[in-house]
């Protein structure tokens, strides 16, 4: 096999293990709710989560993944050493906040790589700049619609409600929240997953010489155009985020579940249900949003339709400060990653 050609499937290899970092990263926004709520324990809800998050590749289109294929940096200067950098970027980036038990964005780490290693190797122009507005925008408006709809769905449930004895409606809530975080889950793999799809086929297109000609299974390699994105493409992304998931991210669930506020399965079920919406509603305009974000926005709705009180405001700003961080933070990693890896 020619050395540029192990050189790339590599980098397919470092952007599935990226993908599977994501899920283990992220797996805390699936199951973080129904873990808490004491629905499922740990180990079922992370395998309910990993099947949902699946399950996402036959429902829902490829629109994000086109937008990070070719909507963020100029296609011309994409090459097999930027790619690699940027997963450089997003992957430390993401092991660093796992490790001090932030629920910060894997997807922003993912365009901040992107966006940084693109710099590095070009400047300023390198960047699309019309390709980032909506995805720049949505880190404000993913969990301020979150907020809206779990508080709107919370305060609507609670009036309809309110006569309704409080044992069986925990009892019903507690069912329901295995719908709800089926569809969080779902949500998740529909969004994240693609981001990885959409890194591989830049990839594949920029290399696309290598494979033109390739005989036998290094044919699947050849892609033409980041407009279509092949199957296995889609379904590696998908089993790689599944897996994740499947680990489980543990620190992160803590924080997610019980540290910003108390959830009982009423709260669980608005949040994941305000949460699953919000990005599914995303994913359809091809915005690659933060799940993290979204599903902190909607748990912090749930908490204030009950008191503004009960919400760990301190915990919450610091949440936030690792979603300020994330896209400059990882860029810069990007970007040294891509001077030593260019040398």
């Amino acid at each position: 096999m020619p050395h540029d050609v192990a050189y790339v499937l590599g980098i397919v290899a470092v952007a599935l293990i990226f993908d599977f970092i994501n899920g283990f990263h992220d797996s805390a926004n699936s199951i973080a709710t129904v873990v808490s709520t004491r629905v499922l324990s740990p180990g079922v809800a992370v395998i309910w989560a990993a099947v949902f998050n699946v399950l996402a590749a036959f429902v829902v289109g490829t629109a994000v993944a086109k937008t990070i294929g070719k909507g963020l940096i100029e296609p011309s200067v994409v090459d097999a050493n930027l790619i690699l950098s940027a997963l450089i970027g997003a992957i430390v980036w993401n092991i660093i906040t796992w490790y001090v038990g932030l629920p910060s964005s894997s997807s922003h780490a993912l365009m901040g790589g992107l966006g940084g290693a693109a710099i590095a190797k070009a400047g300023f122009p390198a960047l699309q700049l019309g390709g980032w507005v909506l995805p720049v925008a949505f880190i404000l408006v993913s969990p301020l619609l979150g907020l809206v709809l779990a508080l709107g769905l919370t305060v609507a449930l609670s009036w309809l409600l309110k006569s309704a004895p409080p044992g069986p409606v925990d009892r019903v809530f507690r069912r329901l929240q295995l719908v709800s975080a089926a569809l969080y889950s779902l949500s998740h793999g529909a969004n994240d997953a693609q981001k990885t799809m959409g890194i591989i086929v830049g990839l594949l297109v920029s290399t696309k010489a290598l494979f033109a000609h390739a005989p036998g299974w290094l044919g699947y390699f050849y892609v033409g155009t980041a407009d279509h994105i092949p199957l296995w493409v889609e379904l590696a992304a998908y089993t790689a985020i599944g897996l994740g998931t499947a680990m489980g991210g543990w620190r992160i669930v803590k924080t997610m579940g019980s540290r910003i506020t108390k959830l009982r399965p009423f709260g669980g079920f608005c949040a994941e249900t305000a949460g699953g919406i919000s990005i599914l509603l995303a994913s359809q305009l091809g915005v690659p949003v933060s799940t993290t974000h979204t599903i902190t926005g909607a748990i912090v709705g749930v908490g204030s339709a009950q008191r503004v009180s009960a919400v760990r405001w301190g915990v919450a700003t610091r949440i936030v400060w690792a979603w300020v961080l994330t896209i400059p933070m990882a860029a810069a990693i990007a970007a040294v990653s891509y001077l030593v890896v260019r040398r």
